[in-house]
């Protein structure tokens, strides 16, 4: 993967395919040129801040923690409403999006992301997000992803680009490129999991894509085997 010396600012929350992604962002600009942002939005699992805190030292790359509470504010998700607990895919209505949806969220962080980037010269801001994944979020389309980029541009009027590395891979090649890109000894510490458990609950729709995904690659997944030793 070549580098270039362009500054690149990656949305980090602790979980799996965000970390890939530091990774991803290091490898093709280079150490020094990638630093993170991490959203503390009120969400229920504060162990998410400490992964991304963790993945971020591991990597070696500066991390800013932003404090944006409005979504705790307005509830109505389980993600940030602990009177709601997350739906399986066992689920009835599997056509309605999942209560796991975080109404508008990728739009906020990727706007602050993007705020953040222009104050400090930077034109490159990369997401985890994915059209592939199983919860069909509509802010995780690369329409949506395009779209917004085109209103950034244009609200802050600079070539800010939105980069999404993994938005047309399955889990498994995503697992892949987490080998590839050096990310296995921070894997070892994200955290995916929708009810806040370590080791991974196994059970939530969040443990079973990323479960699945490592069996596929056949590549034991870091975390389980440092949470199985502890």
């Amino acid at each position: 993967m070549e580098q270039n010396n362009e500054k690149a600012l990656v949305v980090l929350s602790g979980g799996q395919d965000s970390t890939t992604c530091l990774f991803w962002a290091i490898r093709r600009f280079g150490l020094a040129n990638v630093s993170a942002v991490t959203f503390d939005y009120g969400q229920r699992h504060r162990i998410e801040l400490d992964s991304a805190r963790k993945v971020a030292a591991i990597a070696g790359v500066e991390q800013i923690e932003l404090p944006i509470d409005t979504f705790g504010a307005i509830g109505g998700n389980a993600l940030t409403d602990a009177a709601i607990a997350p739906q399986t895919g066992d689920t009835p209505d599997s056509a309605a999006l999942p209560n796991t949806f975080v109404p508008g969220r990728n739009l906020i962080f990727l706007t602050f992301a993007t705020a953040l980037a222009y104050t400090r010269g930077i034109r490159h801001i990369v997401t985890g997000v994915a059209q592939t994944d199983y919860s069909g979020y509509p802010d995780c389309r690369e329409n949506t992803l395009k779209a917004l980029e085109l209103a950034i541009r244009l609200g802050m009027d600079a070539p800010l680009s939105l980069h999404a590395p993994l938005m047309y891979l399955t889990k498994a090649q995503t697992v892949h490129l987490a080998q590839e890109v050096g990310a296995m000894e921070a894997m070892a510490w994200s955290h995916t999991c929708y009810n806040g458990a370590v080791p991974p609950c196994g059970q939530c729709d969040s443990c079973r894509l990323r479960a699945k995904g490592f069996a596929d690659a056949g590549i034991a997944d870091p975390l389980v085997v440092r949470t199985a030793r502890s």
